[in-house]
């Protein structure tokens, strides 16, 4: 299946950020299986296995700030510096950080996560879930991702992988959006996600894409696997 070339983000209130030329409008499906709960458990359960990073994190495309909450809950160490270029989202991140009582070590940066205003080599590990796919420009900022990430950092990242077929994104949409709501009311609302989850799955990138990506950055293609029937990780450690 070839990618579209276009996507226009959207925040949960509907807010644009950018666009592709192709137009496809999408904001961040909540799917049945995939809550933010969901989510941030199974980037923390893979997130160990690049090793152990420092204490001084950088999280590309927070949302919401699930993942640094949870990753300051386990480690009385870590730090986290949550970027993320939605202003409405950034005002829910913030929300949920100061009920979790964790203000002092999660830092938020609104921008734009292609060119940061950070130094080179400033972060002991660079994280990002979910973000690349909304990216007019990935290479850049999985460039950018690595140019912060200092000498024996971890860059974990983590995304959705387009399937080859338009049999398998009819497959993977039925699995994991669920099944449509009885109350009338809500099945408009459904019927938008369910597209949604179709319009990430397409304008996703496939491994040997993301491979290819950041081959010029001297990361070799086997740092990128699939750990899922629908997502991509990168895991490598920084020389």
């Amino acid at each position: 299946m070839r990618r579209p070339h276009a996507v226009i983000l959207v925040s949960h209130a509907s807010t644009s950020l950018g666009a592709r030329s192709d137009g496809y409008a999408r904001r961040r499906p909540r799917l049945r299986r995939d809550e933010p709960c969901c989510r941030q458990r199974r980037v923390l359960r893979r997130f160990p296995r690049a090793g152990a990073p420092p204490a001084r994190i950088v999280d590309f495309g927070t949302g919401t700030a699930l993942i640094p909450i949870a990753l300051c809950e386990r480690a009385a160490g870590f730090s986290v510096v949550a970027i993320e270029l939605a202003e409405n989202m950034l005002a829910l991140a913030r929300d949920n950080v100061a009920r979790a009582k964790l203000g002092e070590r999660i830092l938020f940066e609104r921008v734009d996560a292609k060119g940061t205003c950070f130094e080179d080599a400033s972060f002991g590990a660079v994280i990002s879930n979910s973000i690349v796919h909304h990216i007019p420009e990935p290479e850049q900022l999985l460039a950018e991702m690595w140019r912060v990430a200092a000498a024996g950092a971890v860059l974990f990242v983590r995304d959705l992988h387009r399937p080859e077929t338009e049999a398998e994104v009819d497959r993977l949409v039925a699995l994991y959006a669920g099944e449509p709501p009885r109350d009338a009311a809500l099945v408009a609302s459904f019927e938008r996600q369910r597209t949604l989850f179709r319009d990430s799955l397409c304008a996703s990138l496939t491994v040997a894409e993301i491979a290819a990506m950041v081959a010029p950055l001297g990361i070799p293609a086997a740092a990128v696997t699939m750990t899922s029937d629908r997502h991509w990780t990168l895991a490598w450690r920084k020389s």
